[in-house]
């Protein structure tokens, strides 16, 4: 991707329809310590709209997590470790 001489560049479309960035959307570049990440400031999006986005966001992620055959309850008790308030073994 290359910045113009005004230091504009083109957000792929991809890019774009997965943020949901459209003509008129803000944006805000955040420095972190691998690089740079792009966000959308939402301000004036109605909570129909954020659940719709969050909702097709959840979607997108749907059957991306290999839990090895474990449930969700095996799982869960897997990722938290032993808790002795609870089951003093």
């Amino acid at each position: 991707m290359r910045v113009t001489e005004k230091g504009q560049v083109t957000i792929p479309k991809e890019i774009r329809d997965l943020l949901g960035i459209g003509p008129g959307s803000e944006v805000e570049f955040i420095s972190t310590e691998n690089g740079v990440r792009l966000v959308t400031v939402n301000e004036n999006l109605s909570k129909e709209d954020i659940a719709v986005r969050f909702r097709e966001k959840l979607g997108r992620m749907a059957g991306t997590l290999d839990l090895g055959g474990m449930t969700t309850d095996q799982y869960l008790d897997w990722i938290r470790g032993p808790r002795e308030d609870l089951d003093p073994r």
